[in-house]
């Protein structure tokens, strides 16, 4: 899977790929991609600029063509794109504003979730499906801002990803503190049993973690097993522990029938347009179905809403607004 994440500015603290990594943290937040960028005040800014690609590839990385999320990238204001990514990105936001829209939002609500987790749900564990290009504005760079000694695991198997990563781990900047750790791992979601088992090469599962999937579950086409692995993945972890979701959903309003039009046109489109790397189809589903994968769960305020209405602070300019995008945060009694 990948996902469609990257802000902020600042030194990199982009996350390891084979096995948990040290380093002494930035004086500031970590920009996105491989390299450093000029401060901005807040990770919440996501996609508020646009930067040129940096540098070579990662050897072994074809960019010739899109990757998705490296288009992600470009939307959000990164630095891990090349030109035919930033093509793309331009190409595409013409035709399906809403991708754009929902990435912001997803990132804004990321940052404002990871806040509150590391803060007063005292989280110390972090266990992110799906995590996409390393980039600045992360869970890891909020969480131990916060709290220097948490433990991040980010799950991903998509190659191009993989190879970003890797590449990484030549940076001087990596991505945790002296006193936490992060750990990047090639695990597919549909492979419970290996998500876990990465994640417990780093976190300690008999303690709380937040299992973090934002943008996922939608490419999980059947429903019942999107909810069964998000389940599975759940039962293995301590009582304590937080679900937290994000994903592009059918709005309850008179532009639903266009917002899945023109998802399903996206999809359609997307393997001439990315050729092999083209991610599987994208199913958008109902708010209340969104809210069925927290079932058990101690929802925390405002429950499952658009990402803009998820508890909004006033750093992200887009807080008033409304997106195809949902999400939720619920706590594992």
């Amino acid at each position: 899977m990948f996902r469609r994440r990257s802000s902020q500015a600042g030194q990199n603290r982009a996350a390891a790929a084979s096995r948990p990594r040290h380093a002494a943290p930035p004086d500031r937040d970590a920009g996105p991609g491989r390299h450093a960028a000029q401060p901005r005040p807040d990770a919440a800014e996501a996609g508020r600029e646009q930067r040129e690609p940096w540098g070579p590839p990662p050897a072994g990385l074809d960019v010739s063509l899109p990757h998705p999320a490296r288009v992600w990238n470009y939307w959000l204001g990164g630095r891990d794109f090349f030109a035919a990514d930033k093509a793309a990105g331009e190409e595409i936001g013409r035709e399906f504003p809403h991708l754009a829209e929902t990435a912001r939002a997803e990132r804004a609500f990321l940052v404002r979730a990871v806040r509150f987790l590391a803060g007063p749900a005292r989280i110390r564990q972090f266990l992110d499906v799906g995590s996409g290009l390393p980039a600045g504005g992360n869970t890891h760079e909020i969480a131990q801002r916060i709290v220097p000694d948490t433990g991040i695991v980010y799950a991903d198997h998509d190659p191009a990803v993989i190879l970003h990563a890797k590449a990484l781990l030549s940076s001087p900047m990596l991505a945790s503190t002296p006193e936490g750790a992060v750990y990047y791992a090639d695990a597919d979601l549909r492979d419970v049993a290996a998500v876990l088992a990465a994640a417990a090469a780093t976190l300690d599962l008999s303690r709380p973690v937040a299992l973090i999937m934002l943008g996922i579950l939608g490419h999980i086409d059947d429903y019942g097993a999107a909810r069964s692995i998000t389940s599975q993945l759940l039962d293995e972890l301590a009582p304590g522990s937080y679900l937290v979701i994000a994903d592009g959903v059918v709005p309850s309003t008179s532009g639903a029938a266009s917002v899945a039009s023109a998802q399903r046109r996206y999809d359609a489109s997307a393997r001439p347009r990315y050729g092999a790397s083209a991610p599987p189809p994208y199913r958008l589903r109902r708010p209340d179905e969104l809210a069925s994968f927290f079932d058990g769960l101690e929802l925390t305020e405002p429950g499952v809403v658009p990402c803009s209405q998820w508890r909004p602070d006033g750093r992200d300019r887009d807080g008033t607004a409304t997106v195809a995008a949902y999400c939720g945060v619920a706590r594992k009694p």
